[in-house]
């Protein structure tokens, strides 16, 4: 399952720094709680830091990239998480400390974070072309699951029979599926996968590895073993890879998405980010809250 990716911090942005304020956050028989105090208190802890450096991340990435990030690219995200696990997405997210509106707002966190990622990358012919080394564009196959190796080699036995008749040949791999599968959650629609490509996380490497080297209405000759059995593998569509200037735009986009992942690289635009965002720290208790990213000369109350 995919993890909630979050900016900058690893933690939800929710809660607000209040300024200064005898204002109760809460009332109790021994006195309230004021925003000052709370807001004192909260400055000290490493998770109090951290929610303060999203903010102030987060404000001028929306400054700097607001315009290029429409409400509908977060909706479309937002709805992919929703179908990606169904009838789990509410206890997913309760489990994860998030509200829907949380989600959304990490959505854009990211989406901003992403645009100022490919506003400072410089991709050249060579980088795509080294990227398109790995690159596979989508494919989509189905799978036979079964617990041991004997059962998967029958099943290709059986499969033999029938590899000259493309027609044939899925129609009895729909039927060994059903009947034989482990899989639960494929196996009655004939072991279709949703459609992947070299980038997705959730398949086994082994597995895509050998789903990738298979051309249309091939399937495996051996069974592909992985942590949950052995797979039984039939391509039902690959485009192929072309060339790789017919792929620029993905080549580029998995390029910016890898420098997403990459900690040097993030903290690098990070800190451009932050120093173009001519950021100042007013609490003198924080005037190094930046420090990792700008000079704390830079960001120190004036």
């Amino acid at each position: 399952m995919k993890k909630w990716v979050i900016a900058l911090s690893g933690i939800v942005i929710s809660l607000t720094l209040a300024g200064c304020g005898s204002k109760a956050v809460a009332t109790t028989k021994g006195g309230d709680v004021t925003e000052s105090a709370y807001y004192s208190s909260m400055k000290t802890t490493s998770s109090g830091k951290q929610i303060l450096q999203q903010m102030i991340l987060n404000k001028v990435l929306e400054k700097d990239y607001g315009d290029k990030v429409k409400k509908s690219e977060v909706t479309k995200q937002y709805d992919e998480y929703k179908s990606q696990y169904g009838s789990s997405f509410s206890s997913v997210l309760s489990q994860s400390g998030m509200t829907a509106s949380q989600l959304k707002t990490e959505i854009r966190s990211n989406l901003l974070l992403k645009e100022a990622v490919k506003a400072n990358t410089k991709i050249t012919d060579a980088d795509l072309q080294k990227q398109f080394k790995s690159y596979q564009p989508k494919v989509e196959v189905a799978q036979i699951l079964v617990s041991k190796k004997s059962k998967a080699e029958d099943i290709i036995d059986q499969l033999n029979d029938n590899k000259k008749d493309p027609k044939k040949l899925q129609s009895t791999f729909t039927s060994l599926a059903k009947k034989n599968s482990t899989d639960t959650a494929t196996k009655n629609n004939g072991g279709k996968l949703p459609k992947f490509d070299n980038t997705d996380t959730s398949l086994d490497s082994g597995f895509k590895k050998a789903a990738f080297k298979l051309n249309n209405n091939e399937y495996t000759a051996e069974p592909v073993k992985t942590q949950y059995g052995y797979h039984v593998i039939l391509m039902l569509d690959n485009p192929g890879k072309g060339k790789w200037q017919d792929h620029k735009a993905e080549l580029k986009s998995q390029i910016i998405n890898n420098d997403l992942n990459d900690s040097t690289k993030l903290h690098s635009v990070v800190s451009k980010v932050l120093k173009n965002g001519d950021v100042q720290i007013k609490d003198s208790d924080l005037k190094n809250i930046l420090s990792d990213y700008i000079s704390s000369s830079s960001s120190a109350s004036k």
